[in-house]
C-alpha cells in the first residue's frame, strides 16, 4: 500500500501516527495492500476553496474525499481490488477548533477525520438515516479498534 501524507499547513502534525491510522484501517477494511491513498493537510483558504468548487458548499469544512477508482471495502469470500483508492483533505486548524469543542483533543479528531475521510473514499455516505448509522456505527467500531479517544458524532 502506497500512503502518502503531505502536511500544507502550518499545523505540526505527526504525518507518521496518521500513515499507521491509514494502514491499519486499510486492513481492518480489507484494502488491497497495493492501493494508493493520498492525506493533505491544508489551510482553511485550500479547503474553503475546494469545498465550494467541488461539492458547491459555501465555507470551509473539516474533511473532503475525492476517491480514485471507487474501490470498495474487500468481503473475506474474495480478493480485494487494486487500485487508487483517493484523495483526503483535512483542516487542521478546524480539526483542532471541533476536537476541543469534543474534550478528545486535536489529535483523537484527527484520527476521527481520517477514518471518516477513508470510509467516504470506499463508497460509505451519510445522507440518509440508514446510511448515517452504518457509516457512524462502523467509524466508532474502527475508532475503538484503534484505541482512540474520540467521541464520534452521533
Amino acid at each position: 500500500m502506497s500512503t502518502e501524507i503531505i502536511n500544507e499547513s502550518e499545523q505540526e502534525i505527526d504525518v507518521e501516527h496518521v500513515a499507521k491510522l491509514a494502514r491499519f484501517l486499510l486492513e481492518q477494511l480489507r484494502v488491497h495492500p497495493q492501493a494508493d491513498l493520498r492525506i493533505k493537510f491544508g489551510d482553511e483558504a485550500t479547503i474553503t476553496e475546494l469545498n465550494e468548487r467541488y461539492f458547491d458548499t459555501e465555507g470551509p469544512t473539516d474533511v473532503l474525499s475525492f476517491p480514485g477508482d471507487e474501490l470498495l471495502p474487500g468481503r473475506l469470500d474474495e480478493e480485494p481490488e487494486e487500485g487508487d483508492l483517493g484523495d483526503i483533505i483535512i483542516a487542521p486548524t478546524i480539526a483542532a477548533k471541533q476536537g476541543e469543542a469534543a474534550g478528545h483533543g486535536t489529535v483523537a479528531e484527527i484520527e476521527l477525520l481520517t477514518t471518516h475521510g477513508i470510509l467516504h473514499l470506499l463508497g460509505y455516505d451519510h445522507v440518509d438515516p440508514d446510511e448515517h448509522a452504518e457509516m457512524f456505527g462502523l467509524q466508532a467500531k474502527l475508532l475503538k479498534a484503534w484505541g482512540s479517544t474520540a467521541t464520534p458524532p452521533e
